[in-house]
Protein backbone atom coordinates (compact mmCIF):
# COMPACT_ATOMS: atom_id res chain seq x y z
CA UNK A 1 0.00 0.00 0.00
CA UNK A 2 1.47 3.35 -1.01
CA UNK A 3 2.09 6.25 1.35
CA UNK A 4 -0.06 8.42 -0.90
CA UNK A 5 -3.00 6.04 -0.46
CA UNK A 6 -2.49 5.93 3.32
CA UNK A 7 -2.45 9.72 3.54
CA UNK A 8 -5.57 10.10 1.43
CA UNK A 9 -7.33 7.43 3.45
CA UNK A 10 -6.61 9.31 6.67
CA UNK A 11 -7.79 12.77 5.55
CA UNK A 12 -11.33 13.25 6.82
CA UNK A 13 -13.77 15.94 5.84
CA UNK A 14 -15.38 17.96 8.63
CA UNK A 15 -18.69 16.20 7.96
CA UNK A 16 -17.11 12.71 8.08
CA UNK A 17 -15.12 13.51 11.24
CA UNK A 18 -18.22 14.67 13.08
CA UNK A 19 -20.24 11.70 11.88
CA UNK A 20 -17.64 9.15 12.92
CA UNK A 21 -16.94 10.82 16.24
CA UNK A 22 -20.61 11.08 17.09
CA UNK A 23 -21.23 7.45 16.32
CA UNK A 24 -18.28 6.31 18.34
CA UNK A 25 -19.23 8.35 21.41
CA UNK A 26 -22.80 7.13 21.10
CA UNK A 27 -21.68 3.51 21.13
CA UNK A 28 -19.46 4.11 24.17
CA UNK A 29 -22.26 5.85 26.02
CA UNK A 30 -24.67 3.04 25.18
CA UNK A 31 -22.20 0.49 26.49
CA UNK A 32 -21.86 2.36 29.78
CA UNK A 33 -25.61 2.67 30.17
CA UNK A 34 -26.45 -0.94 29.35
CA UNK A 35 -23.54 -2.72 30.98
CA UNK A 36 -20.92 -5.14 29.66
CA UNK A 37 -23.18 -7.73 27.96
CA UNK A 38 -25.05 -5.05 26.05
CA UNK A 39 -21.83 -3.30 25.18
CA UNK A 40 -20.57 -6.53 23.68
CA UNK A 41 -23.77 -6.75 21.67
CA UNK A 42 -22.90 -3.42 20.02
CA UNK A 43 -20.08 -5.30 18.29
CA UNK A 44 -22.06 -8.52 17.75
CA UNK A 45 -25.79 -7.86 17.35
CA UNK A 46 -26.61 -11.57 17.58
CA UNK A 47 -25.36 -12.14 21.12
CA UNK A 48 -28.16 -13.21 23.52
CA UNK A 49 -30.04 -10.29 25.04
CA UNK A 50 -32.61 -9.99 27.82
CA UNK A 51 -36.23 -9.04 27.07
CA UNK A 52 -38.29 -6.60 29.14
CA UNK A 53 -39.28 -9.23 31.72
CA UNK A 54 -38.73 -12.95 32.32
CA UNK A 55 -39.90 -14.82 29.23
CA UNK A 56 -42.10 -17.89 29.22
CA UNK A 57 -40.79 -18.93 25.80
CA UNK A 58 -37.31 -18.75 24.26
CA UNK A 59 -37.99 -20.10 20.78
CA UNK A 60 -40.80 -20.07 18.22
CA UNK A 61 -41.80 -22.71 15.67
CA UNK A 62 -44.35 -21.24 13.28
CA UNK A 63 -46.14 -23.96 11.30
CA UNK A 64 -47.47 -21.94 8.38
CA UNK A 65 -50.35 -23.56 6.48
CA UNK A 66 -49.89 -21.52 3.34
CA UNK A 67 -53.06 -20.66 1.40
CA UNK A 68 -55.60 -20.54 4.21
CA UNK A 69 -56.94 -23.72 5.88
CA UNK A 70 -60.68 -23.95 6.48
CA UNK A 71 -61.60 -23.41 10.11
CA UNK A 72 -64.92 -25.26 9.81
CA UNK A 73 -63.10 -28.35 8.51
CA UNK A 74 -60.28 -28.41 11.08
CA UNK A 75 -60.69 -26.85 14.55
CA UNK A 76 -64.03 -24.96 14.56
CA UNK A 77 -66.99 -27.40 14.32
CA UNK A 78 -70.35 -25.91 13.37
CA UNK A 79 -73.41 -28.15 13.98
CA UNK A 80 -75.72 -25.50 12.52
CA UNK A 81 -73.73 -25.50 9.30
CA UNK A 82 -74.22 -29.26 9.06
CA UNK A 83 -77.98 -28.92 9.64
CA UNK A 84 -78.56 -26.11 7.15
CA UNK A 85 -76.26 -27.14 4.34
CA UNK A 86 -77.62 -26.04 0.96
CA UNK A 87 -79.51 -23.07 2.42
CA UNK A 88 -78.73 -19.40 1.92
CA UNK A 89 -76.51 -17.60 4.43
CA UNK A 90 -78.87 -15.40 6.52
CA UNK A 91 -76.40 -12.50 6.56
CA UNK A 92 -75.47 -11.91 2.96
CA UNK A 93 -73.48 -8.73 3.62
CA UNK A 94 -70.14 -10.40 4.25
CA UNK A 95 -68.06 -9.74 1.15
CA UNK A 96 -65.76 -12.45 -0.19
CA UNK A 97 -63.19 -12.24 -2.93
CA UNK A 98 -65.36 -14.18 -5.41
CA UNK A 99 -69.07 -15.00 -5.82
CA UNK A 100 -70.26 -17.60 -3.32
CA UNK A 101 -73.39 -19.71 -3.03
CA UNK A 102 -75.18 -21.71 -0.35
CA UNK A 103 -73.97 -23.01 2.98
CA UNK A 104 -71.59 -25.92 2.43
CA UNK A 105 -71.39 -28.40 5.34
CA UNK A 106 -68.07 -29.92 6.31
CA UNK A 107 -67.42 -33.33 4.77
CA UNK A 108 -65.59 -34.36 7.96
CA UNK A 109 -66.74 -35.45 11.39
CA UNK A 110 -65.52 -33.93 14.65
CA UNK A 111 -64.73 -35.71 17.91
CA UNK A 112 -63.90 -34.61 21.45
CA UNK A 113 -60.36 -35.27 22.70
CA UNK A 114 -58.40 -35.02 25.93
CA UNK A 115 -59.50 -33.95 29.37
CA UNK A 116 -60.57 -30.61 27.91
CA UNK A 117 -63.01 -32.29 25.53
CA UNK A 118 -62.13 -29.97 22.67
CA UNK A 119 -63.53 -31.06 19.31
CA UNK A 120 -61.13 -31.59 16.42
CA UNK A 121 -61.70 -32.74 12.84
CA UNK A 122 -61.10 -36.35 11.85
CA UNK A 123 -58.31 -35.23 9.49
CA UNK A 124 -56.05 -34.29 12.44
CA UNK A 125 -56.18 -37.38 14.72
CA UNK A 126 -52.56 -37.10 15.91
CA UNK A 127 -52.70 -33.37 16.58
CA UNK A 128 -56.00 -33.94 18.41
CA UNK A 129 -54.24 -36.20 20.91
CA UNK A 130 -52.26 -33.13 22.04
CA UNK A 131 -55.28 -30.85 22.42
CA UNK A 132 -54.69 -30.45 26.16
CA UNK A 133 -51.42 -28.69 25.29
CA UNK A 134 -53.11 -26.28 22.88
CA UNK A 135 -54.88 -22.93 23.07
CA UNK A 136 -57.20 -22.74 20.07
CA UNK A 137 -58.21 -19.23 19.01
CA UNK A 138 -61.40 -19.51 16.97
CA UNK A 139 -62.06 -15.79 16.60
CA UNK A 140 -59.16 -14.59 14.46
CA UNK A 141 -59.77 -11.93 11.81
CA UNK A 142 -57.62 -10.06 9.31
CA UNK A 143 -58.18 -7.10 6.97
CA UNK A 144 -58.79 -8.37 3.43
CA UNK A 145 -59.49 -11.70 1.67
CA UNK A 146 -56.37 -11.61 -0.53
CA UNK A 147 -53.25 -13.72 -0.13
CA UNK A 148 -50.54 -11.11 -0.60
CA UNK A 149 -51.63 -8.49 1.96
CA UNK A 150 -52.78 -11.17 4.40
CA UNK A 151 -49.42 -12.94 4.22
CA UNK A 152 -47.68 -9.65 4.93
CA UNK A 153 -50.03 -8.88 7.82
CA UNK A 154 -49.53 -12.28 9.45
CA UNK A 155 -45.77 -12.36 8.93
CA UNK A 156 -44.82 -8.68 9.22
CA UNK A 157 -47.70 -6.88 10.94
CA UNK A 158 -48.57 -4.66 7.97
CA UNK A 159 -50.45 -5.54 4.80
CA UNK A 160 -48.94 -2.93 2.50
CA UNK A 161 -45.74 -1.28 3.73
CA UNK A 162 -42.30 -2.84 4.10
CA UNK A 163 -41.98 -3.94 7.72
CA UNK A 164 -39.73 -6.39 9.58
CA UNK A 165 -41.10 -9.89 10.02
CA UNK A 166 -41.95 -11.38 13.41
CA UNK A 167 -38.81 -13.52 13.34
CA UNK A 168 -36.66 -10.48 12.57
CA UNK A 169 -38.17 -8.54 15.46
CA UNK A 170 -37.49 -11.38 17.88
CA UNK A 171 -33.89 -11.92 16.76
CA UNK A 172 -33.35 -8.15 17.00
CA UNK A 173 -34.68 -8.17 20.55
CA UNK A 174 -33.22 -11.44 21.81
CA UNK A 175 -30.22 -12.33 19.66
CA UNK A 176 -29.51 -16.04 19.43
CA UNK A 177 -28.14 -18.79 21.64
CA UNK A 178 -26.09 -20.37 18.83
CA UNK A 179 -23.66 -18.17 16.93
CA UNK A 180 -22.94 -20.95 14.42
CA UNK A 181 -26.46 -21.15 13.00
CA UNK A 182 -28.85 -18.52 11.66
CA UNK A 183 -31.07 -17.10 14.39
CA UNK A 184 -34.08 -17.15 12.05
CA UNK A 185 -34.69 -19.98 9.57
CA UNK A 186 -37.54 -20.18 7.05
CA UNK A 187 -38.01 -23.66 5.58
CA UNK A 188 -40.12 -23.72 2.43
CA UNK A 189 -39.95 -26.67 0.02
CA UNK A 190 -39.81 -25.99 -3.69
CA UNK A 191 -38.66 -22.38 -3.54
CA UNK A 192 -40.33 -19.20 -2.32
CA UNK A 193 -44.03 -18.72 -1.47
CA UNK A 194 -46.11 -15.75 -2.66
CA UNK A 195 -44.41 -12.47 -1.67
CA UNK A 196 -41.18 -14.48 -1.62
CA UNK A 197 -38.53 -13.39 0.88
CA UNK A 198 -40.68 -10.48 2.07
CA UNK A 199 -42.32 -13.03 4.36
CA UNK A 200 -39.11 -13.24 6.42
CA UNK A 201 -37.63 -9.84 5.60
CA UNK A 202 -35.72 -7.62 8.02
CA UNK A 203 -37.38 -4.50 6.62
CA UNK A 204 -35.75 -1.41 8.12
CA UNK A 205 -33.94 -3.47 10.76
CA UNK A 206 -30.28 -4.33 10.02
CA UNK A 207 -30.03 -7.05 7.39
CA UNK A 208 -28.43 -9.52 9.81
CA UNK A 209 -31.91 -10.11 11.29
CA UNK A 210 -33.45 -11.35 8.02
CA UNK A 211 -34.53 -14.99 7.90
CA UNK A 212 -32.41 -17.57 6.09
CA UNK A 213 -34.40 -19.52 3.51
CA UNK A 214 -33.84 -23.27 3.24
CA UNK A 215 -35.41 -25.26 0.41
CA UNK A 216 -36.40 -28.43 2.27
CA UNK A 217 -37.43 -30.18 -0.93
CA UNK A 218 -33.81 -31.34 -0.95
CA UNK A 219 -32.21 -33.84 1.40
CA UNK A 220 -28.50 -33.36 0.72
CA UNK A 221 -26.92 -30.63 2.83
CA UNK A 222 -25.13 -29.20 -0.24
CA UNK A 223 -28.52 -28.56 -1.89
CA UNK A 224 -30.33 -27.52 1.28
CA UNK A 225 -27.82 -24.73 1.89
CA UNK A 226 -25.86 -23.38 -1.05
CA UNK A 227 -22.07 -23.19 -0.76
CA UNK A 228 -22.11 -24.92 2.63
CA UNK A 229 -18.90 -26.76 1.71
CA UNK A 230 -15.75 -25.68 -0.11
CA UNK A 231 -14.01 -28.61 -1.79
CA UNK A 232 -11.16 -26.54 -3.18
CA UNK A 233 -9.48 -25.14 -0.05
CA UNK A 234 -8.96 -26.30 3.52
CA UNK A 235 -10.65 -24.80 6.56
CA UNK A 236 -7.45 -23.01 7.59
CA UNK A 237 -7.08 -21.54 4.10
CA UNK A 238 -10.70 -20.40 4.20
CA UNK A 239 -10.06 -18.75 7.55
CA UNK A 240 -7.07 -16.87 6.11
CA UNK A 241 -9.11 -15.74 3.12
CA UNK A 242 -11.96 -14.64 5.35
CA UNK A 243 -9.60 -12.71 7.65
CA UNK A 244 -8.17 -10.83 4.67
CA UNK A 245 -11.63 -10.17 3.31
CA UNK A 246 -12.78 -8.96 6.74
CA UNK A 247 -9.87 -6.51 6.94
CA UNK A 248 -10.61 -5.08 3.50
CA UNK A 249 -14.33 -4.92 4.19
CA UNK A 250 -13.72 -3.19 7.51
CA UNK A 251 -11.77 -0.44 5.79
CA UNK A 252 -14.54 -0.15 3.23
CA UNK A 253 -17.10 -0.02 6.03
CA UNK A 254 -15.25 2.62 8.02
CA UNK A 255 -14.98 4.81 4.92
CA UNK A 256 -18.75 4.66 4.48
CA UNK A 257 -19.87 5.56 7.98
CA UNK A 258 -20.71 1.93 8.85
CA UNK A 259 -23.35 1.38 6.18
CA UNK A 260 -25.94 -1.07 7.58
CA UNK A 261 -26.23 -3.21 4.43
CA UNK A 262 -22.47 -3.56 4.12
CA UNK A 263 -22.17 -4.42 7.81
CA UNK A 264 -24.79 -7.16 7.55
CA UNK A 265 -22.99 -8.59 4.51
CA UNK A 266 -19.73 -8.79 6.47
CA UNK A 267 -21.52 -10.56 9.31
CA UNK A 268 -23.10 -13.00 6.85
CA UNK A 269 -19.61 -14.04 5.64
CA UNK A 270 -18.64 -14.95 9.19
CA UNK A 271 -21.91 -16.81 9.81
CA UNK A 272 -21.53 -18.78 6.58
CA UNK A 273 -18.05 -19.90 7.67
CA UNK A 274 -19.22 -20.95 11.13
CA UNK A 275 -22.22 -22.81 9.69
CA UNK A 276 -20.14 -25.26 7.69
CA UNK A 277 -19.92 -27.86 10.42
CA UNK A 278 -22.89 -26.95 12.64
CA UNK A 279 -25.48 -26.76 9.86
CA UNK A 280 -24.37 -30.05 8.36
CA UNK A 281 -25.29 -31.68 11.66
CA UNK A 282 -28.48 -29.72 12.40
CA UNK A 283 -30.15 -30.37 9.03
CA UNK A 284 -29.19 -34.04 8.79
CA UNK A 285 -32.23 -35.82 10.25
CA UNK A 286 -30.73 -39.20 9.34
CA UNK A 287 -28.69 -38.86 12.53
CA UNK A 288 -31.87 -39.33 14.55
CA UNK A 289 -32.60 -42.82 15.96
CA UNK A 290 -35.06 -44.89 13.96
CA UNK A 291 -37.82 -44.68 16.57
CA UNK A 292 -37.80 -40.86 16.29
CA UNK A 293 -37.92 -41.03 12.48
CA UNK A 294 -40.83 -43.42 12.74
CA UNK A 295 -42.51 -41.13 15.27
CA UNK A 296 -42.50 -38.18 12.85
CA UNK A 297 -43.30 -40.28 9.81
CA UNK A 298 -42.30 -40.03 6.12
CA UNK A 299 -42.34 -37.15 3.67
CA UNK A 300 -41.09 -33.62 3.26
CA UNK A 301 -43.33 -32.14 5.96
CA UNK A 302 -42.21 -34.68 8.53
CA UNK A 303 -38.57 -34.09 7.67
CA UNK A 304 -38.76 -30.31 7.99
CA UNK A 305 -40.83 -30.42 11.20
CA UNK A 306 -38.25 -32.76 12.73
CA UNK A 307 -35.54 -30.36 11.50
CA UNK A 308 -37.37 -27.54 13.29
CA UNK A 309 -37.04 -29.46 16.56
CA UNK A 310 -33.33 -30.03 15.90
CA UNK A 311 -32.84 -26.30 15.25
CA UNK A 312 -34.55 -25.02 18.42
CA UNK A 313 -32.70 -27.73 20.33
CA UNK A 314 -29.51 -26.05 19.14
CA UNK A 315 -30.60 -22.56 20.14
CA UNK A 316 -32.14 -21.18 16.94
CA UNK A 317 -34.56 -18.46 17.95
CA UNK A 318 -37.29 -18.55 15.27
CA UNK A 319 -38.13 -21.33 12.83
CA UNK A 320 -40.87 -20.96 10.25
CA UNK A 321 -42.05 -24.15 8.57
CA UNK A 322 -44.04 -23.59 5.37
CA UNK A 323 -46.37 -26.33 4.18
CA UNK A 324 -45.75 -27.34 0.60
CA UNK A 325 -45.07 -25.54 -2.64
CA UNK A 326 -47.25 -22.64 -3.80
CA UNK A 327 -50.47 -22.30 -1.76
CA UNK A 328 -51.44 -25.89 -0.97
CA UNK A 329 -54.25 -25.06 1.50
CA UNK A 330 -55.97 -22.76 -1.00
CA UNK A 331 -58.83 -25.21 -1.64
CA UNK A 332 -61.16 -23.41 -4.04
CA UNK A 333 -62.34 -26.84 -5.17
CA UNK A 334 -62.21 -30.48 -4.04
CA UNK A 335 -61.82 -29.40 -0.43
CA UNK A 336 -62.81 -32.82 0.89
CA UNK A 337 -59.97 -34.51 -1.00
CA UNK A 338 -57.38 -31.73 -0.73
CA UNK A 339 -57.69 -30.86 2.96
CA UNK A 340 -57.60 -34.54 3.90
CA UNK A 341 -54.47 -35.05 1.79
CA UNK A 342 -52.73 -31.98 3.22
CA UNK A 343 -53.57 -32.83 6.81
CA UNK A 344 -52.21 -36.34 6.30
CA UNK A 345 -48.90 -34.85 5.15
CA UNK A 346 -48.32 -33.04 8.46
CA UNK A 347 -50.67 -34.42 11.15
CA UNK A 348 -48.39 -37.18 12.41
CA UNK A 349 -45.31 -34.94 12.45
CA UNK A 350 -47.05 -32.07 14.28
CA UNK A 351 -48.35 -34.44 16.93
CA UNK A 352 -44.86 -35.94 17.20
CA UNK A 353 -43.30 -32.47 17.52
CA UNK A 354 -45.43 -31.57 20.54
CA UNK A 355 -44.79 -34.92 22.25
CA UNK A 356 -41.08 -34.90 21.38
CA UNK A 357 -40.53 -31.39 22.72
CA UNK A 358 -42.41 -32.34 25.89
CA UNK A 359 -40.30 -35.43 26.58
CA UNK A 360 -37.09 -33.47 25.95
CA UNK A 361 -38.10 -30.70 28.34
CA UNK A 362 -38.27 -28.16 25.50
CA UNK A 363 -42.01 -27.61 25.13
CA UNK A 364 -42.25 -25.14 28.02
CA UNK A 365 -39.67 -22.89 26.33
CA UNK A 366 -40.83 -23.37 22.73
CA UNK A 367 -43.91 -21.56 21.43
CA UNK A 368 -45.62 -23.39 18.56
CA UNK A 369 -48.01 -21.45 16.32
CA UNK A 370 -50.20 -23.20 13.71
CA UNK A 371 -52.33 -21.46 11.10
CA UNK A 372 -52.51 -19.70 7.75
CA UNK A 373 -52.97 -16.13 6.56
CA UNK A 374 -56.78 -16.40 6.82
CA UNK A 375 -59.55 -19.03 6.72
CA UNK A 376 -62.21 -20.12 4.28
CA UNK A 377 -65.92 -19.48 3.78
CA UNK A 378 -68.62 -21.81 5.13
CA UNK A 379 -70.44 -21.19 1.84
CA UNK A 380 -69.46 -22.84 -1.40
CA UNK A 381 -67.51 -20.93 -4.02
CA UNK A 382 -69.44 -20.56 -7.26
CA UNK A 383 -68.03 -21.96 -10.52
CA UNK A 384 -65.50 -19.76 -12.22
CA UNK A 385 -62.70 -20.42 -14.65
CA UNK A 386 -59.25 -20.52 -13.11
CA UNK A 387 -59.94 -20.51 -9.39
CA UNK A 388 -62.09 -23.63 -9.05
CA UNK A 389 -62.27 -25.07 -12.57
CA UNK A 390 -66.05 -24.89 -12.65
CA UNK A 391 -66.56 -27.13 -9.61
CA UNK A 392 -68.96 -26.51 -6.72
CA UNK A 393 -67.08 -28.27 -3.91
CA UNK A 394 -64.65 -25.74 -2.49
CA UNK A 395 -64.46 -22.62 -0.34
CA UNK A 396 -63.29 -19.06 -1.01
CA UNK A 397 -60.91 -16.95 1.09
CA UNK A 398 -62.31 -15.69 4.39
CA UNK A 399 -60.66 -12.99 6.51
CA UNK A 400 -63.77 -12.36 8.62
CA UNK A 401 -63.16 -15.31 10.90
CA UNK A 402 -60.61 -18.12 11.12
CA UNK A 403 -58.64 -20.29 13.55
CA UNK A 404 -55.06 -20.53 14.76
CA UNK A 405 -53.69 -22.44 17.71
CA UNK A 406 -50.67 -22.18 19.95
CA UNK A 407 -48.96 -24.73 22.19
CA UNK A 408 -46.03 -24.80 24.63
CA UNK A 409 -44.08 -21.71 25.67
CA UNK A 410 -46.37 -20.41 28.42
CA UNK A 411 -49.63 -21.18 26.61
CA UNK A 412 -52.66 -22.29 28.63
CA UNK A 413 -53.35 -25.74 27.23
CA UNK A 414 -56.81 -27.19 26.76
CA UNK A 415 -58.22 -23.74 26.01
CA UNK A 416 -60.65 -22.49 23.39
CA UNK A 417 -60.77 -18.71 23.05
CA UNK A 418 -63.35 -16.74 21.10
CA UNK A 419 -65.94 -17.91 18.61
CA UNK A 420 -67.25 -17.35 15.10
CA UNK A 421 -70.97 -17.15 14.32
CA UNK A 422 -73.13 -20.28 14.11
CA UNK A 423 -71.91 -20.98 10.57
CA UNK A 424 -68.21 -20.17 11.09
CA UNK A 425 -68.10 -17.13 8.81
CA UNK A 426 -67.35 -14.17 11.08
CA UNK A 427 -65.59 -13.78 14.44
CA UNK A 428 -68.22 -12.54 16.90
CA UNK A 429 -67.03 -13.39 20.42
CA UNK A 430 -63.69 -12.17 21.87
CA UNK A 431 -62.45 -11.17 18.42
CA UNK A 432 -58.68 -11.42 17.91
CA UNK A 433 -56.93 -9.42 15.22
CA UNK A 434 -53.52 -10.43 13.89
CA UNK A 435 -52.05 -7.49 15.85
CA UNK A 436 -53.46 -9.05 19.04
CA UNK A 437 -51.89 -12.39 18.16
CA UNK A 438 -48.50 -10.70 17.67
CA UNK A 439 -48.83 -8.77 20.94
CA UNK A 440 -49.55 -12.06 22.74
CA UNK A 441 -46.60 -13.82 21.12
CA UNK A 442 -44.29 -10.99 22.13
CA UNK A 443 -45.62 -11.16 25.69
CA UNK A 444 -44.82 -14.87 25.86
CA UNK A 445 -41.31 -14.06 24.62
CA UNK A 446 -40.83 -11.46 27.36
CA UNK A 447 -41.69 -8.21 25.56
CA UNK A 448 -44.17 -5.43 26.13
CA UNK A 449 -45.25 -4.91 22.51
CA UNK A 450 -45.83 -1.18 23.11
CA UNK A 451 -42.26 -0.66 24.39
CA UNK A 452 -40.52 -2.96 21.92
CA UNK A 453 -39.60 -0.40 19.26
CA UNK A 454 -36.99 0.54 16.67
CA UNK A 455 -36.20 4.10 15.66
CA UNK A 456 -36.40 4.62 11.90
CA UNK A 457 -37.04 7.63 9.67
CA UNK A 458 -37.72 9.90 12.62
CA UNK A 459 -40.26 7.76 14.47
CA UNK A 460 -40.45 4.68 16.67
CA UNK A 461 -41.85 1.59 14.95
CA UNK A 462 -43.11 -1.61 16.50
CA UNK A 463 -44.45 -4.93 15.21
CA UNK A 464 -48.00 -4.09 16.26
CA UNK A 465 -47.82 -0.49 14.94
CA UNK A 466 -50.37 1.44 17.06
CA UNK A 467 -52.62 -1.56 17.68
CA UNK A 468 -52.70 -4.83 19.57
CA UNK A 469 -53.75 -6.18 22.94
CA UNK A 470 -52.41 -9.19 24.82
CA UNK A 471 -54.88 -12.09 25.00
CA UNK A 472 -54.29 -12.94 28.67
CA UNK A 473 -56.78 -15.82 28.70
CA UNK A 474 -54.50 -17.99 26.55
CA UNK A 475 -51.47 -17.42 28.79
CA UNK A 476 -50.84 -19.87 31.60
Amino acid sequence: MSAEFDLTDRILSRRTLLARSGMGLGALALGELLGEPAAAAVGNPMLPKQPHFPAQAKHVIHLFMNGGPSQVDTFDPKPELQKRGGQKLPDGNLKTERPTGDLYPSPYTFQKYGQSGIEVSEIFPNVAQCVDEMAIIRSMHADVPNHEPSLMLMNCGDARLIRPSVGSWLTYGLGTENQNLPAFVAMCPGGYPIQESQNWQAGFLPGIYQGTHVDTKHRQIEKLIENIKNDRVTRSQQRQQLDLLAELNQRHLDARQRDAQLESRIQSFELAYRMQSEASDAFDVSREPQHILDMYGPGTQARQILTARRLVERGVRYVQVWHGEGQPWDSHDDIEVNHRRLAKQCDQAIGALIKDLRQRGLLDETLILWGGEFGRTPVVEMPKKGSNQGKINGRDHNHWGFTVWMAGGGVRGGTVYGATDEFGFKAVENRVHVHDLHATMLRLMGFDHERFTYRYAGRDFRLTDVHGRVIKDVIA
